[in-house]
């Protein structure tokens, strides 16, 4: 019998133009979800004929690859250029106090890495390690840095508060080390050693040029990563910090120091260190609270046979705001 024209059709004949509907519904919404997952100081748009997603940092303009970690000279970079630009991204303590060779507008080569020789706008001139951390005493154009010495162990020394309870250093373990293969995509074997006495954790990063092959996360972006997340700025957009738990226990800092060891000694005035100790370790310093440092060892090498002393001839320093 023929169908009036006012009479609905029945429900099973609409499924299939439903199904196409929310399909083509479902591939447009992915098609304007362009953006970088692991890296919100980015601009992404779709462009040429295949209308892939690219996505550029903001300072070098240059495409990173948001299936890894963006390198930390490239983030310098973008986060120089937010401060320039007046959009901070986060609004700092007033009473911070941070050392110069901190945060700067660095150059980075065509992969994102630090080139070895750094100036500033005044034509001072130093040299970096691999992670842009100072390794000379500045100069002027004519100071010559031969080569991007490789920062090879990287030591994280975290301090609980000390009322809260003590994790199983098994679980903490366990803990780190999913963290940085799951959050900072660090292969666990990057994740050289886990020390636990509470309330001091040190987590050992260690990755020589020989272990580190295509695709591999560098273990100073994991950190630097890692820094960010601790310091409530995490680099990931959509979150602000970093939530970890050990066994529903919440790892709450009152302190973060990070260091760096490169494969090379640095090259400073040794008469500007504290006589009697052997500097063999590069500079320092990534914190949550004031201060600069520089490692030092002597001839153990346990690192609680690690020595910290504070100077400030490494960098002036200064009351200042910093991102």
């Amino acid at each position: 019998m023929a169908r009036g024209p006012g009479l609905a059709l029945p429900w099973p004949s609409l499924l299939p133009p439903l199904l196409l509907l929310a399909a083509l519904i479902g591939h447009a919404a992915a098609q304007d979800n362009c953006t970088c997952p692991t890296n919100k100081m980015t601009v992404c748009n779709r462009s040429g004929p295949d209308g892939r997603c690219q996505c550029r940092v903001l300072g070098s303009g240059l495409e990173v690859d948001c299936s890894t970690l963006t390198s930390k000279c490239l983030l310098f970079k973008a986060r120089m250029s937010a401060q320039k630009s007046g959009r901070a991204l986060v609004q700092p303590s007033e009473h911070a106090l941070v050392d110069n060779d901190g945060l700067y507008d660095p150059d980075c080569d065509q992969q994102g890495r630090f080139k070895a020789r750094q100036c500033n706008q005044t034509s001072v001139c130093w040299c970096v390690n691999s992670v842009g951390v100072r390794r000379t005493d500045k100069g002027d154009l004519s100071l010559r840095c031969d080569e991007l010495v490789r920062t090879h162990h990287i030591l994280i020394d975290l301090r609980r508060r000390p009322a809260v309870r003590a994790f199983n250093h098994s679980d903490l373990d366990a803990e780190v080390r999913r963290l940085f293969w799951e959050r900072y995509l660090l292969h666990p074997k990057f994740v050289a050693a886990v020390h636990y006495e509470h309330p001091t954790i040190q987590i050992e990063l260690q990755q020589n040029a020989s272990q580190k092959v295509a695709g591999d996360v560098d273990i100073a972006d994991a950190a630097y990563y890692f820094e960010r997340d601790i310091k409530g700025e995490s680099l990931f957009p959509g979150h602000s910090g970093l939530d970890v738990r050990v066994r529903g226990e919440p790892l709450l800092l009152e302190r973060t120091l990070i260091y760096y060891l490169d494969e090379k000694s640095p090259q400073f005035s040794m008469k500007r260190l504290t006589s009697g100790l052997i500097a063999v370790i590069v500079v320092v310093l990534v914190s949550l609270v004031a201060g600069v440092a520089v490692l030092v060892i002597t001839n153990r090498r346990k690192l609680g046979k690690y020595k910290k002393v504070e100077i400030k001839e490494l960098g002036e320093m200064r009351k200042e705001p910093s991102l």
